[in-house]
């Protein structure tokens, strides 16, 4: 008999970097000539915003978030530990990563080899500066399961959902959100034992081309006037439809599994709502309230043009575990965490669905 649990965390990658750089999304906005010169201006800034920035640039509010971010990840760690799944089925964005030009599917889930090594610090260069200051062929050892990758693409291809799937990498071994979230979950590098099932999400739409799923926007030359749209993410709703789809198929698997929606909330850096500087802190609120007292119907009424307005794409990671934990009835989560920032570039939010 299957048994499921539900945990939802962040990717976010600046947080792979020492507490000082944790602020580089914020500096890095001030810097893009795309923004305008009156966002930037500190006499129109919140109150909130400089009380975080406080005296010291933020460091202060960065070295209290590594703290709290570190503990939320053991605590996210020891429930997964508790449980001890088959796998973890991890729903996460790839913003240019994997996929690109070439192909750009709205769900695949990813069947890799048993055993594979990721080396998250290489650049060919030294390596990448990081919290744990690993060298740059440090390497994260992970395990794939492709028999149950397989097992949920039949069952969701029969279902309906048409579904990709792939065995093999494109252009980059995994995207920043899968590598991340194992990364953080073993944030005291004890490793991570539990096979992977990473499912992508095309989250970044109308961004990922044009924005190369990062700061393009900001920075590069606007779109030409005579450039048709690029296609936009799955529905919201659609999101949810598939994530009830991927528990019905598990509910009925041998497996214990263990479902993550992983990505930060509302992004400054994609919302025009504050001039890309800050999060839209009511947009989260509203699904965060939802949330915490199971109300499905709000999540699933939150439109894509909303969403795409308040810097939230990759919450489309999250509406899937939304519509899973509605589909098997679990009722309201377990709140590890919820932060708010204005100079952190996301709010960030942990909890847990017990089995």
């Amino acid at each position: 008999m299957a048994e499921i649990l539900g945990l939802g965390c962040t990717h976010w990658p600046t947080l792979c970097g020492h507490n000082e750089t944790l602020t580089g999304v914020f500096k890095r906005v001030l810097e893009a000539p795309n923004v305008d010169p009156k966002v930037k201006d500190p006499a129109n800034w919140p109150s909130e915003l400089l009380a975080e920035l406080g005296n010291d640039n933020g460091l202060s509010a960065a070295n209290r978030c590594g703290e709290r971010f570190g503990n939320d990840f053991r605590a996210i760690r020891k429930i997964l530990d508790d449980f001890n799944p088959d796998f973890v089925l991890v729903w996460g964005d790839d913003q240019y990563e994997n996929f690109k030009e070439d192909i750009v599917p709205p769900f695949c889930v990813l069947g890799y080899d048993p055993e594979f090594d990721l080396q998250p610090w290489y650049n060919g260069n030294g390596g990448k500066p990081n919290r744990w200051d690993e060298p740059g062929d440090w390497k994260l050892r992970l395990k794939g399961h492709r028999e149950a990758a397989k097992y949920l693409a039949t069952g969701l291809i029969e279902r309906g959902v048409d579904l990709a799937y792939a065995y093999k990498p494109l252009h980059h071994p995994m995207a920043h959100a899968f590598t991340n979230t194992f990364l953080y979950l073993d944030w005291d590098r004890r490793g991570f034992p539990y096979p992977a099932v990473p499912f992508a999400i095309n989250c970044y739409g109308r961004n990922l081309i044009h924005a190369k799923g990062g700061f393009g926007h900001l920075y590069g030359p606007a779109r030409p006037a005579d450039e048709t749209e690029d296609p936009p993410s799955p529905q919201p709703w659609r999101c949810m439809e598939v994530g009830a789809a991927v528990a019905e198929v598990l509910a009925k698997s041998p497996y214990r599994v263990a479902l993550i929606a992983s990505s930060s909330w509302s992004h400054c850096f994609l919302s025009p709502k504050n001039g890309y500087l800050w999060p839209d802190h009511e947009g989260d609120r509203l699904l965060f309230d939802a949330i915490s007292r199971a109300d499905w119907d709000t999540w699933r009424k939150r439109s894509l043009a909303d969403m795409e307005y308040s810097g939230q794409h990759e919450m489309l990671n999250w509406m899937a575990l939304a519509g899973a934990m509605e589909a098997l009835d679990k009722g309201k989560p377990v709140i590890q965490d919820y932060m708010e920032t204005y100079i952190l570039a996301s709010d960030k939010c942990f909890l847990s669905f017990p089995a």
